[in-house]
């Protein structure tokens, strides 16, 4: 990820500070709302607590379904939060560390905002232990992510339904996309123009962004004008979660302006411990919040919006998953489900770091003299390097013949990045992201006590098969080639990572091994699926199979992991859910034209 905001410069962050004060009377008028909010009481009977929905996680998926259910002024809802609000004194400028697009790295790289998660060592990859990264505040992992708005391929939505998920191939889920997105480019067949979910693109031009795409077509790819519409596969310019210089994570775009509605409760810093039932059916959440244990119940329904490791976790907690796990930390058994915690699928990368001739790159941006201007270009007019992420060009190919749609996806960045953002950067280089989009190595998670605050163990299972160890092998091979195309012949220095040192296939695969590391993607430990499937934990209306009242709406519950980045279609699945929910017509665009290679004879 970014590395802008990697030096912790005491100096830089005294004189922000500082600053900060200045700017924050703008931003007053979220303070009086969320002041407003916190004093009103919802439209059920506040004594017992009790609302239409509760919906657990105010993440990306919890923010879109806390506006969506309360738009009718007859129901009611409690978003609970395990984390804090976004905002500091309702400001943006103050929660600095959210809000600026190229200081992500800080959220990510401590556990102030962030759950923090660790896997199990990984045998194929030397036994390493890896990192995730997970939201715990408002917007969730949308207030920590790298900002990059990718929805998948149209084949991953098709897929969804031959694997069980039923209405949630490509043509029922684009009208969600579309419903979702104000895309400042404009509405098309592809694009929303109206959503509350701004998205933009890069505003820097970058040479080295320029020279990545032209480099990309030199090396036979075609350009793509859109990588979430009609053509994926290319290299070109990605779209970003940044409005007016800022991260628009979903509490920005849909809990925030609804928290002036008397329908919907927001509390924060409360962990929800346990779903209650009445027999199958749910009827509430026990939550701790300020050392002291709660209820709140639901008319309704409870949903769970935690995330694929939240929601699974909370699930078996409260006796709903492999009955003979549940027996064997004295859990009493709900519901058998034996596919919670299973399927577990995640994305992994690599950089290829190649160093830089010119000093153009983000190298002196991460000095603190530079670090202060930039930050008080921010604080003032939420322009400059400070505005967006940097991942501004990026794109998807396939990684042999044959293959139909793109499986290698590239996020080209201007800077070099060591260990997640948590080492300073060395020397003026450039690199790019890369990695397989379709693994076939599946994980699991369960937990690890009875106790809520200790963290589930985590087996992603990385590298277990051969043809990911292929994959990976090609995505190096590929990245090389591009890198070495006429393009960068002005700027390509030698290369740092893998180094010219590796070169046949053992070294590479030894290469990938030490440093591939997780895109931050875990998903799919709920699954979608016909009620026939042994592994299917929710239907394909994200009811739990077997219980009533009891949803799962967050990125576990696909059935399979898409091609590309998971906030847009988590974002999605909430928008299609509420429809669900609210009994609403589905949404279709029957016949939506997709770009299909001209042959697949070859690999480009």
């Amino acid at each position: 990820m970014l590395s802008l905001a990697t030096v912790d410069q005491a100096g830089a962050r005294r004189v922000l500070t500082q600053t900060w004060a200045r700017f924050v009377k703008d931003d007053r008028w979220f303070t009086a709302s969320a002041s407003h909010r916190s004093a009103s009481s919802p439209s059920a009977n506040q004594k017992t607590l009790s609302y239409s929905y509760v919906i657990v996680g105010a993440g990306s998926a919890g923010c879109v379904l806390a506006n969506r259910l309360t738009e009718d002024a007859h129901e009611s809802a409690l978003l609970l939060e395990a984390g804090p609000k976004d905002k500091w004194l309702g400001s943006s400028r103050l929660s600095w560390k959210i809000h600026m697009p190229a200081a992500l790295t800080y959220n990510l790289c401590d556990d102030k905002f962030n759950w923090f998660y660790h896997t199990l060592p990984q045998a194929n990859m030397d036994n390493r232990v890896l990192y995730w990264p997970r939201g715990r505040v408002w917007g969730g992992s949308s207030s920590l992510n790298a900002m990059v708005y990718i929805r998948g391929h149209a084949e991953d939505y098709n897929r969804w339904q031959r694997e069980g998920a039923e209405g949630w191939d490509y043509e029922h889920c684009l009208p969600y996309f579309r419903k979702a997105q104000c895309h400042e480019l404009g509405q098309n067949r592809y694009r929303g123009g109206s959503g509350p979910l701004h998205v933009s693109r890069g505003k820097t031009n970058h040479p080295l962004h320029t020279a990545f795409i032209e480099a990309g077509q030199q090396a036979g790819y075609p350009f793509t004008d859109d990588m979430n519409g009609f053509q994926q596969e290319g290299v070109g310019w990605m779209d970003m979660t940044v409005y007016k210089g800022k991260r628009w994570s979903s509490a920005s775009a849909y809990l925030r302006p609804a928290l002036g509605r008397p329908n919907l409760k927001t509390e924060v810093r409360c962990l929800t411990t346990k779903i209650l039932f009445d027999g199958k059916r749910a009827v509430g959440v026990e939550y701790m919040q300020n050392g002291q244990k709660k209820r709140a119940f639901a008319d309704k329904e409870v949903i769970l919006s935690g995330g694929a490791i939240n929601s699974p976790q909370l699930l078996m907690l409260s006796g709903v998953g492999d009955a003979d796990d549940l027996k064997e930390l004295g859990i009493p058994v709900i519901q058998h489900l034996p596919g919670v915690g299973n399927n577990l699928q995640d994305h992994l990368e690599l950089y290829v770091q190649q160093q830089c001739t010119q000093p153009i790159t983000l190298y002196k941006a991460q000095k603190p003299l530079h670090m202060i201007k930039i930050g008080l270009e921010w604080l003032t007019l939420f322009t400059g390097y400070g505005a967006t992420s940097h991942l501004e060009s990026g794109g998807f190919i396939r990684s042999q013949p044959k293959v139909t749609h793109p499986d290698i996806q590239f996020h080209f960045l201007p800077s070099q990045v060591i260990d997640h953002g948590r080492v300073p950067s060395k020397i003026e280089a450039y690199q790019v992201h890369v990695g397989p989009m379709r693994s076939i190595s599946i994980g699991w998670m369960k937990l690890k006590s009875t106790n809520p605050l200790d963290h589930p163990i985590l087996q992603p299972n990385y590298l277990s098969t051969d043809v990911d160890v292929w994959e990976f092998r090609q995505c190096v091979k590929l990245s090389r080639e591009i890198f070495a195309q006429k393009a960068f012949d002005s700027f390509r220095g030698p290369e740092v990572q893998p180094g010219p040192q590796v070169q046949s296939d053992a070294e590479i695969d030894a290469f990938v091994r030490q440093k591939a590391d997780s895109a931050y993607h875990p998903s799919c430990t709920c699954k979608m699926g016909s009620p026939s499937d042994p592994m299917a934990v929710v239907d394909s209306n994200t009811q739990v199979l077997g219980l009533e009242q009891l949803r799962v709406v967050d990125a576990s519950i696909m059935p399979s992991v898409v091609s590309g980045n998971l906030n847009a279609p988590t974002i999605m699945i909430a928008e299609k859910t509420a429809d669900i929910i609210r009994g609403l017509p589905a949404l279709v665009d029957p016949e939506v034209p997709v770009y299909k290679p001209p042959t697949l004879e070859t690999q480009r």
